[in-house]
């Protein structure tokens, strides 16, 4: 490259780049926690009007009919005939009509009902106290599609490489077409693109307690990671202070007040300095208290990996005013639910009351219990999300890739107590299984896409028509159906 072109380059684009060829080196970190760099206009909120997006990803694809179960009697006598294969418990992988809880029929035409096992309890329990409520039948769709559509799909019609994991949970993230898998920038990213304000303000917008996700990526953010005990220290830094070396952090401070005429290096120490700096904010904003009483009830958060993740998202919007925010997107996961085999154990346990699903209940309900202990649950959105649902026809032991699935949206502001979006055909077995909502062995096609769950939740954190474009590039072809009433 061209000195001329060399230096020509981008702060970000120079961190991206040296990011991805692994050049962090004893930063480790750096790169993947730290945020904007102050170059996009921030939307002006009140400082008072702070909200919250936050993502719960099952990664593997969730099987949403063993999650809300069709339960009025046509209904459940189609999904039973589908599930009831085999001779062993175990096998037979739908869930009697006497092992579960039924929701309020709310918003659902003909009848229609869905019930919980009793791994959801809890989550029940906030449905009817209407700060929860399901979205039917989403997905990632290219636009507005039928199923002789689907039929007669051209390419570009359909988004590419269905129940591919890779390609549909980068799609479900990235709010793009193109690439799939290689998509490079998340919704939730370009969201919080629109937030960004001064250098001092961006670094927490965007905060992944999860790992790396693109559902966190901008073009201008880049997502702040942290473990479920709060911030990523440096390595050298962390150990020098562990075991008592000062060499380390004395070499560190010395490079960073040494001086330089070169841009690069000059940017990199900035970084460096920057990255220590938040990680001192943010060990300071989340310190008050011990995590183990953080709450006040030790119990309110298990010990599994998604209730550390909401725990910390939890700590970090306790500590919003230090961070100096009014907007943050959080993304937390769960892995595990690929269930070809061994689903009913594995996703919500032979009795019905462990498993993961009994994780998803638990670590979600006692988030919004501390939200509403911080005050700010009517300002907290929580949603679900996976790479697809899966087939309502059994493989044997489980159920195979889909397309459509349902999800939760949970929160003080949502409209809860009921359903939305179009409940799928359940009417027969025929129907069920290559009927007009479905793509073959009871594969949702998907009623509502992406885009327009993505807009409702944007809409809610203060995001402008005219803004929406920015943050789903492909919603432009969805505009024109009725708006999701998430939010009333």
């Amino acid at each position: 490259m061209h000195a001329g072109k060399l230096q020509s380059l981008q702060r970000r684009e120079f961190l991206r780049r040296t990011s991805a060829l692994g050049l962090a080196g004893t930063a480790g970190p750096l790169a993947l926690t730290l945020a904007g760099i102050g170059e996009a206009a921030a939307q002006n909120a009140p400082a008072n009007d702070y909200k919250a997006l936050v993502c719960v990803f099952l990664y593997g694809g969730n099987d949403h009919d063993n999650t809300f179960v069709p339960y009025d009697d046509t209904s459940h006598g189609v999904y039973q005939t589908l599930r009831d294969v085999g001779t062993a418990s175990t096998t037979r992988i739908y869930v009697p009509k006497s092992a579960l809880t039924s929701l309020t029929n709310s918003g659902l035409p003909g009848g229609r009902q869905y019930a919980v096992q009793a791994a959801m309890g809890s989550m029940a329990t906030l449905y009817e106290a209407k700060k929860m409520g399901v979205l039917l039948n989403v997905g990632p769709l290219a636009k507005p599609i039928d199923k002789v559509g689907y039929t007669n799909a051209k390419t570009g019609d359909l988004p590419p490489k269905l129940f591919s994991h890779n390609d549909q949970f980068s799609l479900w993230q990235s709010g793009l077409l193109e690439g799939a898998e290689g998509a490079t920038q998340g919704w939730g990213g370009r969201l919080g693109d629109l937030f960004l304000g001064s250098e001092e303000k961006t670094h927490f917008t965007c905060i992944n307690a999860a790992g790396n996700a693109v559902f966190m990526s901008g073009k201008h953010v880049l997502p702040y990671q942290v473990t479920s005990t709060g911030s990523v220290a440096i390595n050298s830094l962390l150990y020098s202070k562990v075991y008592g070396i000062q060499d380390s952090e004395k070499a560190v401070e010395a490079l960073l007040k040494s001086s330089t005429n070169h841009w690069m290096e000059k940017e990199w120490t900035r970084v460096v300095k920057s990255s220590i700096d938040n990680q001192q904010i943010v060990s300071t904003g989340i310190s008050p208290t011990s995590a183990a009483d953080y709450f006040g009830n030790p119990s309110a958060f298990g010990t599994d990996s998604l209730s550390a993740q909401l725990k910390i998202v939890a700590r970090l919007i306790a500590a919003r005013s230090s961070l100096d925010v009014t907007r943050q997107v959080f993304f937390v996961s769960l892995g595990g639910f690929d269930h070809h085999d061994g689903l009913k154990a594995g996703h919500a346990g032979n009795d019905g009351k462990s498993g993961l699903l009994k994780k998803v209940n638990d670590a979600m309900f006692g988030f919004y219990a501390a939200t509403k202990q911080l005050g700010v649950a009517d300002k907290v959105t929580t949603f679900t999300a996976s790479d697809f649902g899966r087939t309502l026809s059994s493989n044997g032991d489980g159920s195979d890739h889909g397309w459509g699935s349902h999800h939760m949206v949970m929160g003080g502001a949502v409209d809860g107590g009921k359903f939305w979006g179009k409940a799928p055909d359940l009417s027969a077995t025929d129907n069920a299984l290559n009927g007009d909502d479905s793509v073959g062995q009871g594969r949702l096609l998907p009623s509502t896409s992406v885009d327009e769950f993505a807009a409702a939740l944007a809409r809610w954190m203060g995001v402008g028509e005219s803004e929406l474009a920015t943050v789903l590039p492909n919603y432009s072809k969805f505009a024109g159906k009725a708006r999701l009433p998430i939010f009333g």
